[in-house]
């Protein structure tokens, strides 16, 4: 059976036909405006109307930045786009004319349950996923199940508090994990150290055509594989975040494979060594416990589509 797989961020919306191998056969993108849902309801339901025309579609699934209600119909909350307790299936289902189920997955959930299923984690029955973007999104399965929680919106370890009194985060509390080991994370230093230490940081602010505002993610990242001391101090300090918060996951639900995407999964392994590093300095009772593998994601820009699509199909 065919699915669409729809992956909604705040200002676009890439949707694909999905078959059951995880394997894209079509697939479109459009522009979409973060403070409009009934426009981006409207997007929706033109891709699927596009996509529907050459293929019989059994079910569609919806990803979405955002805490996702228990039935998998509305969008609680989410923090880029203006999403309150929105019913976002029963409005497409509406705009679509359509009776064919439609089901709405956190985005996070969506990419780590195409990995668990197609990509990296496909041998592994107790996995975590961590989406390193502008935020940090979680995904976790356990014993082949994907966790919601009891209220829909489990998985969500980017907001677990690491820092007392820390960063201010979008969630509204201070201190939480994505704060730290997230694209907005290794910016934010990256632009304090280009201030703090110039000498050190010409490399990046030369890049950013000399403006230290210029300076983004994926710069950094370009500049540690070409070799710059700074560039792979901060990408190994984001690693080193990245690996102790691990590791507190670990010791609460102990995956076989810890699998890292998005954006600043790019850098490989200059992000990942000093992940596991960290990760197995802060594992509890190391040397007496089996130590989960790290990888990095293989789905890519896709993930959150075949997931959406195959958890929709199921």
């Amino acid at each position: 059976m065919y699915a669409i797989g729809v992956d909604i961020g705040g200002t676009k919306i890439a949707a694909g036909v999905v078959d059951e191998e995880g394997k894209i056969l079509a697939k479109t993108r459009v522009a979409t405006k973060a403070d409009d849902p009934a426009s981006i309801d409207a997007s929706i339901a033109e891709v699927c109307k596009q996509l529907s025309a050459d293929f019989e579609i059994g079910a569609i699934g919806l990803a979405a930045a955002g805490f996702c209600s228990p039935d998998r119909s509305s969008v609680l909350f989410a923090p880029n786009i203006n999403w309150r307790n929105y019913p976002i299936a029963r409005n497409v289902r509406e705009l679509l004319g359509t009776d064919v189920p439609i089901v709405v997955e956190n985005d996070a959930n969506a990419a780590g349950w195409a990995e668990f299923q197609y990509g990296v984690a496909r041998e592994a029955s107790n996995m975590l996923t961590l989406t390193i973007g502008t935020g940090l999104g979680g995904a976790i399965v356990i014993d082949n199940k994907l966790v919601r929680g009891g209220f829909g919106v489990g998985g969500e370890v980017g907001h677990m508090r690491v820092v007392p009194n820390g960063h201010v985060c979008g969630c509204g509390h201070d201190g939480c994990w994505e704060q730290y080991s997230s694209g907005s994370a290794l910016v934010r230093e990256a632009r304090a150290a280009a201030i703090t230490q110039p000498e050190r940081a010409q490399t990046l602010i030369d890049a950013a055509g000399g403006s230290v505002k210029g300076i983004t993610g994926p710069l950094v990242t370009l500049a540690a594989q070409d070799g710059d001391p700074l560039a792979i101090e901060l990408l190994a300090e984001l690693g080193r975040w990245i690996g102790e918060g691990a590791a507190s996951v670990a010791a609460l639900l102990d995956p076989e494979i810890i699998v890292i995407g998005g954006g600043v999964a790019a850098a490989n392994d200059l992000l990942l060594l000093p992940a596991q590093e960290a990760f197995l300095e802060a594992l509890p009772a190391r040397g007496h416990r089996t130590e989960a593998q790290f990888a990095i994601a293989r789905m890519g820009n896709e993930a959150g589509m075949v997931g959406a699509a195959d958890l929709a199909r199921r």
